[in-house]
């Protein structure tokens, strides 16, 4: 599979989340959607990360922007997370990796000097006709959210 490129139209897809919910792109279409992935729920990075998103939902709201969190952890560890954390967007549930695979996230990684595979942390900005706009890669926390925000004016603007 090519990896997806800025400018592309984003294939639809489809996957349990948060809140007993069933989650589409195509069912987004008409509002921005920001699509980060993260290695693994409850640890310190992506608690952090989705703070800092969290902290800033209002304004990706105002900009009608939908957030979106996404990892390999099953349904019950995301609504944990979530319920834990009072994140005000939905949380993805990819186990089968469909959405991983679709955005070219997984990636060989060294823990404590073995090989695994493993969610590279990234974000992506998809416009409200369903084309990547902008794309996150190896994202560092700290000050991501943020930076993602400008972004999301910046569609506006365009």
């Amino acid at each position: 599979m090519t990896e997806l490129t800025v400018g592309d139209a984003v294939p639809d897809f489809e996957l349990p989340a948060t809140g007993d919910k069933t989650v589409s792109l195509s069912a987004l279409r008409g509002r921005n959607v920001l699509l980060y992935f993260y290695p693994k729920a409850n640890t310190p990075g992506c608690t952090q990360e989705g703070q800092d998103f969290c902290d800033l939902h209002e304004h990706f709201r105002a900009h009608d922007t939908v957030i979106l969190g996404a990892s390999r952890d099953g349904l019950k560890a995301q609504e944990n997370f979530k319920a834990k954390h009072g994140f005000p967007f939905d949380l993805l549930s990819d186990k089968d990796e469909t959405l991983c695979n679709l955005f070219s996230v997984i990636k060989d990684k060294n823990m404590y000097g073995k090989k695994v595979r493993g969610i590279e942390r990234s974000t992506f900005l998809i416009d409200a006709e369903g084309r990547l706009r902008q794309v996150w890669r190896g994202v560092k926390v700290k000050g991501h959210a943020l930076e993602a925000l400008e972004a999301v004016k910046g569609l506006a603007q365009a």
